[in-house]
């Protein structure tokens, strides 16, 4: 094995070319660590910010990149060749992450796998499905107990990967899903994961877009523009759930009392809160293997073009996962 690997290094805060591919040394082994021959790896808004300086922990340079799939080359845990997935974990913040042939990973992260999927098809699902799975038990919208199939969900910022990845889940769940988008072209896409309807909500549906039903439960991924008008949207006793932040991360001048009507409640949710899932990650993994969950993979990068993969981003034209293989 060489001792060099290839890595798209953030060198500075800034513009996608700020992401270089540079030659760096290989990760040398340390105890509860593994090293991971990284097979793909999953695009994700937070390295977007984390790229412009919107994440003052992190210190440039930086290989980017919060989660990653591959197999094991060196653990004291795993034997080499397994299959394993990671996210979060401060993976691609404190320390070296997912855009490079190898990566160094804390061994509490790796959640070992067995699928036939293809790699860039397993590499589109640990951080966005788990994210949508753990938000929908935090709103309570797949509690088997006491709640009957037939609930309504509202999805806002649905043609995110992680909103494709929950309607996938709730329509599987039997739940009515309603999402919303900024693009009628992305449209159909909606409609493929299992959206029922689909409301184009530009520039907000506080400005008049009507609802075909009053939800039950609101995912809100825009998070602080729209989270205010989620909780009036939904129903009286309901929940809104905020897992992302495509609008930023604070709401100006938020009174709760006065936000949030009486009865209904707002949640959140982390991913972070769900590293190291594994039989959550292996169950999601089946479902895809057997149809019953869509991998929602939209675009495929070389690591060479990781600057055009983040243009991509950042320019909203993906409807689901980017994956860069290295």
């Amino acid at each position: 094995m060489s001792k060099t690997m290839r890595a798209a290094v953030c060198v500075r805060a800034g513009g996608p070319e700020v992401l270089e591919l540079r030659e760096i040394p290989v990760p040398g082994e340390r105890a509860g660590w593994s090293l991971v021959r990284v097979r793909g790896a999953g695009l994700n808004r937070s390295e977007l910010r984390t790229r412009q300086g919107h994440s003052p922990a992190v210190v440039f340079p930086r290989v980017l990149g919060i989660e990653c799939v591959g197999t094991v080359v060196a653990s004291g845990e795993l034997a080499p060749g397994t299959t394993v997935a990671a996210v979060m974990g401060e993976l691609g913040r404190a320390f070296d992450g997912g855009y490079a042939e190898y990566a160094l990973i804390p061994d509490a992260l790796l959640m070992p796998v067995t699928t036939t999927l293809p790699w860039e098809v397993l590499a589109a699902l640990p951080e966005t499905y788990l994210t949508a799975q753990g938000a929908l038990d935090a709103l309570g919208a797949l509690d088997a107990v006491g709640i009957e199939p037939g609930g309504r969900l509202l999805i806002r910022g649905g043609t995110s990967s992680v909103g494709l990845a929950a309607a996938s889940i709730a329509a599987g769940h039997g739940l009515e899903v309603t999402a919303t988008t900024r693009r009628p072209d992305k449209a159909d896409g909606l409609r493929a994961a299992g959206v029922d309807h689909v409301l184009i909500d530009d520039p907000a549906l506080d400005d008049g877009v009507p609802l075909p039903c009053t939800p039950d439960y609101v995912l809100d991924l825009v998070g602080a523009r729209t989270t205010v008008d989620s909780l009036r949207l939904v129903r009286r006793g309901g929940t809104v759930c905020v897992a992302g932040s495509l609008s930023g991360w604070t709401i100006a001048g938020f009174e709760p009392i006065a936000a949030i009507p009486s009865g209904t409640k707002l949640t959140a949710f982390h991913s972070d809160d769900l590293k190291g899932a594994t039989a959550v990650l292996q169950r999601i993994v089946d479902a895809v293997e057997t149809g019953t969950y869509r991998p929602n993979l939209d675009r495929v990068f070389a690591l060479d073009d990781i600057v055009a993969a983040h243009r991509y981003m950042e320019d909203d034209e993906a409807t689901g996962k980017i994956i860069v293989v290295p």
